[in-house]
């Protein structure tokens, strides 16, 4: 065989060599940009805005010191106390509504993954207001109230703040739809989400 064959045997192999693996490589870039593509679908998207909590700020202190201050009002996760508040709604006067500094018990709620309503109703009309607190308690029963509080916050200059661990969600009118899409994508997206 002469040298000419010889280097044009080896130019074609090298060729056909470049063009398998520009194959392959281009299937392997589809293959990756299609789980990209799942994965990020998979992700719910977050809603409400974020509020950033520094990491060392997942820890207690003791009970009656002041938790805060907090990055946002009502504070979205913090310092906070060993103790929590259980789910369900409080009212204005129940007794953990007249303790100091509630939201220490609350920020360990949050931790654990729930989802808070704070109301205010100082600016509502009475039968607005019995409005607002029967329709939070309609979408908290929507989730058998699992993980979910309702609690009377009167520095909120709006009737309704949801907060989740480092997610806030401000509403000049309840919306249901937003509610329960909050609920969705961001209960149980904290520190200790499997804890009760």
């Amino acid at each position: 065989m002469s040298k000419s064959r010889k280097a044009l045997m080896r130019a074609k192999r090298r060729r056909k060599a470049m063009r398998t693996k520009l194959i392959w490589g281009g299937l392997g870039l589809i293959v990756l940009a299609a789980l990209g593509l799942l994965v990020f679908q998979g992700a719910p998207p977050t809603v409400g805005e974020d509020v950033p909590v520094n990491p060392n700020y997942a820890r207690h202190i003791e009970e009656g010191l002041d938790p805060g201050p907090f990055p946002s009002d009502p504070p979205a996760g913090g310092i906070h106390y060993a103790g929590k508040v259980d789910a369900g709604f409080y009212y204005e006067n129940s007794p953990q509504a007249q303790v100091a500094n509630p939201e220490g018990f609350i920020g360990h709620s949050m931790e654990h993954g729930y989802v808070i309503f704070w109301y205010n109703c100082a600016d509502l009309s009475e039968g607005d207001c019995t409005t607002l607190k029967s329709d939070i308690e309609s979408v908290m029963d929507d989730f058998n109230g699992l993980k979910l509080i309702a609690f009377p916050w009167p520095s909120l200059d709006i009737p309704l703040v949801m907060t989740s661990w480092g997610r806030l969600q401000r509403f000049e009118i309840f919306d249901p739809k937003t509610a329960t899409e909050f609920i969705d994508t961001n209960r149980n997206r904290a520190p200790e989400a499997g804890a009760p």
